[in-house]
Formats: C-alpha cells, sequence, structure tokens
C-alpha cells in the first residue's frame, strides 16, 4: 500500500480528483487531496498566493512517506516541496505537468512548446494579480474528451488562479532531481499541448515516461486508466 497526496492544477481544486481517489482506494493506497491556497474550498486571497505558501500548503500533508501526484501547473509546486522538505517524499508524479528547468518560471516554460494554446484564453484580472480562463474556451482546452456532466461540474467551480506562482524560477537541487521522478504524458492534450511534454519528459529516466490517450483531465475521461497506472507506479517505488 502507498500513500498519494494528489495536487490540482491552475485554477482547479481537490474536487478534480473525485473520481480518482476511491479508485486509487480501490487498490488499497491511502489517498489525499488537497486544495491549495486560493482554489476550492480555500479562502487565501489571491494576492497573497506565492509559490512557496503552495509548497508549504503540501509539506503540511507530508505525515507519512507520499508519492506526490502534481497535475499541469502543479508540476512546479510539487518540486518545490521536495526541495524544501524531501525527506516524506516517496515519489514525484508529472501528470501532464509543467516540470522546472534551471532559470526559467512556468510563464517561460510553456513557450518552449511549438503553439500556446492557453494564451488565448487567459483574461488577465484588473489588478494583475490573477488571471481567469475564459469558460467558452476552457472545455476545448481542459475536457474536450470528458463525459458532458464531467464539464458541467468542473465549469463553475474554476477560481482564479495567482499570478506570482508561475514568475517564480524553482532553484533544483539533489532534493528533488535524484527523487524517484515519473511523467504522465497525455497524447491529447489540448492545453500543455505532447510536443511540449515530450521536451519535459525527455528529462526523465526512459522507464519512467508512460503515456495516456487522453487529452488534459485524465481524471475524469479515464479515471479508472489514470489510477491503474499510478498503481504501477507505486509497485516500483521504494
Amino acid at each position: 500500500m502507498a500513500r498519494f497526496l494528489l495536487i490540482h492544477g491552475a485554477s482547479h481544486g481537490a474536487w478534480c480528483w473525485r473520481d480518482v481517489v476511491p479508485a486509487l482506494e480501490a487498490h488499497d493506497h491511502e489517498v489525499f487531496a488537497i486544495d491549495l491556497p486560493s482554489h476550492g474550498d480555500d479562502g487565501t486571497p489571491v494576492g497573497d498566493v506565492t509559490l512557496d505558501l503552495y509548497a508549504q500548503t503540501i509539506i503540511r500533508h507530508l505525515t507519512a512517506p507520499t508519492i506526490l501526484v502534481g497535475h499541469s501547473m502543479a508540476g512546479f509546486p510539487i518540486t518545490r516541496a521536495a526541495e524544501l522538505a524531501p525527506g516524506m517524499i516517496a515519489r514525484l508524479v508529472y501528470l501532464c505537468a509543467h516540470t522546472p528547468w534551471p532559470g526559467k518560471t512556468m510563464s517561460e516554460m510553456r513557450f518552449l512548446g511549438a503553439t500556446q494554446p492557453l494564451v488565448a484564453a487567459i483574461r488577465v484580472s484588473d489588478d494583475g494579480l490573477s488571471h481567469r480562463f475564459d469558460p467558452d474556451m476552457a472545455p476545448g482546452l481542459f475536457y474536450q474528451d470528458c463525459p458532458p456532466e464531467t464539464v458541467d461540474f468542473a465549469l463553475p467551480r474554476l477560481t482564479p488562479q495567482a499570478q506570482a506562482p508561475g514568475k517564480t524560477v524553482v532553484e533544483l537541487t539533489a532534493n528533488s532531481q535524484d527523487k524517484p521522478r515519473s511523467y504522465i504524458l497525455c497524447r491529447k492534450d489540448g492545453a500543455i499541448p505532447p510536443d511540449l511534454q515530450e521536451k519535459l519528459a525527455a528529462r526523465f529516466a526512459p522507464g519512467e515516461v508512460y503515456e495516456l490517450d487522453s487529452g488534459h483531465s485524465p481524471f475524469f475521461s479515464m479515471p479508472g486508466r489514470l489510477a491503474d497506472l499510478l498503481d504501477r507506479i507505486a509497485a516500483k517505488t521504494p
């Protein structure tokens, strides 16, 4: 049995893992999903959010050796958490996620891809502290292969996304880079293009790169297959 902590991506919350949690529990794993600050039911003002605040929130939930799963934007917070508190992290799993490169912010990472599909959908707030995704464009970017019910469930729950974490560089050391690390590449992703994910995954050991024939939200489109894959990854985790 492994212990999983599931970390959502930009504008999402713990709610996006609703179908994966029971699927992983069916494999006899201990599973938790949390809201990062200013997401879901967390009331932190969006202007107070930093990448380190994300990381410290994750660290507070590391009460036993844990496999961290970070979706999309959460690749940066889980890496930062490993840099700050490596002792309780058994493995880092990046689910169609941005992975930090030396000297690059998350906002800069997306321009390594041939296209930047999210850019046209971003609506920055008047104060410049956060952004939202255009609700008319979000289904095609995030949920194009998801059941209609889950799209109806997700869209009203999307929250403003703080800008500061995306403008922060993660200083990389052995604390995160020498951890067991896995990358799950989603081949039909409309938000983080597969060509960019291939570049990110190229820095992982060949046996640690997996693929799903999914869009950006496999937790909705194929939660059982995602849980099965995470179970396989857990089985090879020290």
